[in-house]
């Protein structure tokens, strides 16, 4: 099964920007795409009908905003829409979809740029979805969790890590909060198979220089469960599709 995680900064942007035509080139068996900023009846689906994609979104209640959608060419045998937890689901940013034993998660992580109000909201949610992710484990072991984390996890994963210290998405707090990710149980599925540095997936748009000077911020993930860990065959990083300020994330599993 080849996967995809992938922040489009706006699905309808994006389709103007050529994603159809990238989708043609049969890029993933199953798409997980974050900030989608629309509902399904606001874009032309029938696009991925067309392609052969099952399509299934979860959009936030604010119309323009957040949102996850996975698009898949292989039927799910279960959807799962959100958590549990309102504030998170009336973001739309937690999309579960069941192959057999395999549970795969597609989640959009809080940014906490804007403020003091929205980091704090970023931490809540973080402990709230770990311990949502900790009890699924015992129902699924075998779980894969893609998405915009919002967090560069270490030095090798940012540009600049000593000007970006104390910068959300790179602050002790959200780094400590990946470390316990990995020791309960996952692994960062594209450090199993790439272990060179300058390896990112987003760049900041304030300046227009820095992807062409991969001054980025590693932030996307596709991350397993250790029941998983023997199944990874790839990983890749895909710079050089230009979507979205963010770039698409792959990996490739034996199930």
């Amino acid at each position: 099964m080849r996967i995809i995680s992938y922040n489009v900064n706006g699905i309808r942007a994006a389709i103007n920007k050529g994603f159809i035509d990238w989708l043609k080139t049969d890029p993933a068996d199953v798409i997980c795409i974050q900030e989608t900023k629309a509902a399904r009846e606001n874009v032309d689906h029938a696009l991925f009908k067309e392609l052969g994609y099952f399509d299934y979104w979860y959009s936030a209640q604010k119309k323009g905003y957040s949102g996850v959608a996975v698009f898949s060419k292989i039927e799910p045998a279960n959807v799962k829409y959100g958590t549990g937890h309102k504030v998170s689901d009336d973001e739309g940013r937690v999309l579960q979809i069941d192959f057999g034993d395999v549970r795969l998660i597609n989640a959009y992580f809080p940014s906490g740029t804007t403020g003091e109000v929205r980091q704090r909201f970023k931490y809540e949610w973080l402990d709230e979805f770990f311990i949502y992710l900790e009890t699924l484990k015992h129902t699924y072991p075998k779980i894969i969790l893609c998405g915009d984390y919002n967090i560069a996890h270490k030095e090798i994963d940012i540009h600049n890590p000593k000007g970006n210290i104390k910068t959300s998405g790179f602050l002790l707090e959200e780094r400590a909060w990946m470390d316990k990710l990995f020791s309960n149980g996952w692994v960062d599925a594209f450090r199993i198979i790439k272990t060179e540095p300058h390896q990112y997936t987003w760049w900041s748009q304030r300046f227009p220089t820095v992807r062409a000077e991969n001054k980025g911020w590693r932030i996307d993930y596709i991350n397993i469960t250790n029941a998983l860990k023997n199944n990874l065959k790839n990983a890749e990083i895909l710079p050089l599709i230009k979507h979205s300020d963010h770039c698409p994330v792959y990996i490739e599993l034996d199930i």
